[in-house]
């Protein structure tokens, strides 16, 4: 979301729309392509229920009434209640278990929790007290007084073993007869989804992209310098010779002192820069047959700017996206070299995989997509490992952020990082925001699948918001903060070319916003008024780019309004079904206009031109 030039937030256009815009380390791609997944067979869910233990003990089975609680003593990983196992000092055994089905079609299936280990023990070689966890009657991991941690650690473990099963998922906590130890586990999830990579697709390539980054910043978090490499496997049946690595940010600089920097090229030759330098031509070492797979890697600088942008610093607050080189994208109609707009997106990159480590000062927090783990780095310095799996870009921020977090009813954790001067209030409004949209969206549109979603507040940004996969930039606004997390599934799940199609995320996901807050859109296709013939929903970034007084209003206004007209068309649930059905068919994919149409008129015996005659959607 980011209209006006970009995303600017007036009350006014507030009425119309809100403006726009895992934990595995990614692994190599594969040399041959991918199957289609069976989109049917398998809807993404999170099948553990109340896995933050925020409401109640229900349908946990617990050794006591003691285990799940917010009693003082220790801290819950997100919201204020936890489970506390042991801890007593004595011999003693706890144990906490909830009964789970993990449905038949799905083919992953991933267990995770949060745990925190303090001991009394000394010892550094002998586990007296033990804390076990099992599915069925598989014992996934031991751990021990041994392990002992000063903070919450994220536990993942692949179950897809067990998709069709009804299993138990169980802790057990053991205890000797002196000296206390604590188990400490909360945010516990499993979720379950279909094919782990994204529909296949012959017209799209370089496909199953997998990023790896190493980046050291200076001590304020605006400059960050290290290595990049990129994996990548030709879809096509047409040989790739180069690939295009889009150096988004170069926007906000001169081709003179680009703050994108990439430099020691290997597994390829780097041409010269175009597309106002935001685009960079490598020809390949070796060119590419279908199937065969690829790396190319580089050095990489990113001076961030002044600003308090998507792109840019607040005072001590940096706030780092597009800055990551990702791949463009070649299909039917070649290269897509689009130039970069700062009244919407660009952007359009296929699913990836990406391992990033950002080496930082301890006194910056560093939120960003994926599932962070921090560990100590050399004096004063943080090591923060972010892994993300099926995303499309890669953003964080760095700054003395101040951090409140929770979990949401779904078991979907969310952190939210504040700037100076949000109140504790607004903070804390922001958290039960995310959580309840969070939550709405999934039920409509299938689970969230980045595990933990960060959302950072800063209400100098001269937009209302913009999103990545598992991290949003936004100002202190529900209706705001509910888009940008739609835009989880419409942009990120369920990808689509953003610069040439900007309706299908940005329209899509003011109608799920409307969903979520409870908004019928009743008869506000009655206040359509065209500025002129030329005036389309589906006109792209380059109309609009000249047309940007309008840009909000037919992208935002009248296209989530034609959703809302088609719904009344379809019928609330068959176009419950239909975008359900469709986000699940395009899981990690690509939507286009076209398809969209196809399934919406598969979805009703009614002829659909007039309609979209009507509603000036082409294509």
């Amino acid at each position: 979301m980011r209209p006006t030039p970009r995303k600017a937030f007036a009350a006014s256009v507030l009425t119309v729309a809100v403006l726009a815009g895992v934990p595995l380390p990614a692994t190599p791609a594969a040399a041959t392509p991918h199957t289609a997944p069976s989109a049917a067979a398998c809807t993404p869910a999170q099948v553990v229920t109340n896995g933050g233990f925020e409401s109640g003990t229900s349908p946990w089975s617990q050794s006591s009434t003691s285990v799940i609680t917010n009693r003082a003593g220790q801290t819950a990983h997100g919201g204020t209640t936890f489970a506390w196992l042991d801890g007593v000092g004595s011999t003693h055994t706890d144990t906490l278990s909830q009964s789970v089905t993990i449905p038949s079609g799905c083919s992953s299936a991933t267990l995770t929790f949060w745990l925190h280990i303090d001991t009394a023990e000394t010892t550094s070689s002998t586990a007296y007290d033990k804390l076990t966890a099992k599915i069925g009657t598989t014992t996934l991991a031991t751990y021990s007084n041994l392990d002992k941690n000063t903070g919450y650690v994220r536990k993942s473990f692949d179950v897809s073993a067990f998709t069709g099963q009804t299993v138990n998922v169980a802790f057990t906590g053991t205890e000797d007869s002196s000296l206390r130890t604590s188990f400490v586990i909360d945010d516990v999830a499993l979720d379950t989804s279909g094919d782990t990579t994204p529909p296949a697709d012959s017209t799209r390539t370089p496909a199953a992209p997998s990023y790896t980054v190493s980046l050291s910043s200076n001590t304020s978090g605006t400059v960050w310098t290290g290595h990049e490499s990129a994996t990548f496997t030709n879809a096509s049946a047409t040989a790739l010779s180069e690939v295009y690595l889009r150096l988004w940010d170069n926007y906000h600089g001169t081709c003179s002192a680009p703050p994108i920097a990439v430099s020691n090229v290997t597994g390829g030759t780097a041409g010269a820069l175009s597309v106002d330098c935001t685009a960079l031509k490598i020809d390949l070492s070796t060119p590419l047959a279908q199937g065969q797979t690829a790396t190319i890697g580089f050095d990489l600088g990113i001076t961030v700017p002044s600003g308090a942008d998507r792109f840019g610093y607040d005072g001590a607050f940096s706030f780092i996206g597009n800055a990551l080189p990702v791949l463009a994208v070649k299909d039917a109609a070649g290269w897509h070299l689009d130039p970069y707009t700062n009244n919407g997106e660009s952007f359009y990159s296929l699913a990836a995989d990406f391992k990033v480590t950002l080496d930082h000062p301890s006194t910056l927090l560093v939120p960003a997509t994926g599932a962070s783990v921090d560990t100590p780095g050399s004096s004063g310095r943080t090591i923060t490992t972010a892994t993300a799996s099926k995303v499309r870009d890669f953003a964080w921020a760095a700054g003395p952020f101040t951090k409140i977090s929770g979990t949401s009813t779904a078991g979907t954790p969310v952190n939210v990082y504040s700037v100076t001067g949000i109140s504790s209030a607004d903070a804390q409004s922001m958290l039960t925001t995310a959580k309840t949209a969070v939550d709405a969206h999934a039920s409509r549109f299938g689970a969230y699948p980045y595990g933990e979603l960060d959302a950072v507040i800063d209400n100098n940004f001269w937009f209302g918001g913009m999103e990545y996969p598992g991290f949003v930039l936004d100002l202190v606004s529900t209706t705001a903060l509910t888009h940008e997390i739609g835009h989880q599934w419409w942009y990120g799940i369920v990808g689509d070319d953003e610069y040439n199609s900007p309706w299908l995320d940005e329209a899509f996901t003011d109608y799920a916003t409307d969903l979520a807050l409870n908004k019928t859109g009743t008869s506000c296709w009655n206040s359509v008024s065209w500025a002129s013939t030329a005036e389309k929903i589906t006109n792209s970034m380059a109309y609009w780019d000249t047309h940007s007084s309008r840009y909000s209003t037919v992208i935002y206004g009248y296209g989530k309004c034609a959703l809302h007209d088609l719904r009344r068309v379809l019928g609330d649930t068959a176009m419950t079904k239909l975008l359900k059905d469709y986000a699940t068919s395009h899981w990690y994919g690509v939507s286009t206009t076209a398809e969209f149409k196809a399934a919406a008129q598969a979805a009703t015996t009614t002829d659909l031109t007039s309609f979209w005659t009507q509603h000036r959607i082409e294509g």
